[in-house]
């Protein structure tokens, strides 16, 4: 496995974990700024630009943290 794919494969695995504690949060304004943040992430991530998915995942866990 080469660094780009390893680096996409965490980032694959970060999104489930942030996706499953999006799917467990209660509904209201946080989840919803995270899935804003997740939906970005997923972009990001279509695009190979795994630095900015990571951002954006970051940014969706403190929300729900």
């Amino acid at each position: 496995m080469n660094l780009d794919s390893n680096k996409t494969s965490k980032t694959s695995e970060k999104m489930k974990t942030v996706k499953a504690a999006w799917d467990k949060a209660p509904s209201g304004s946080k989840k919803d700024d995270a899935l804003k943040h997740y939906q970005a992430a997923e972009k990001a991530h279509k695009a190979k630009n795994d630095s900015d998915a990571n951002r954006e995942l970051d940014a969706a866990s403190r929300i729900l943290g």
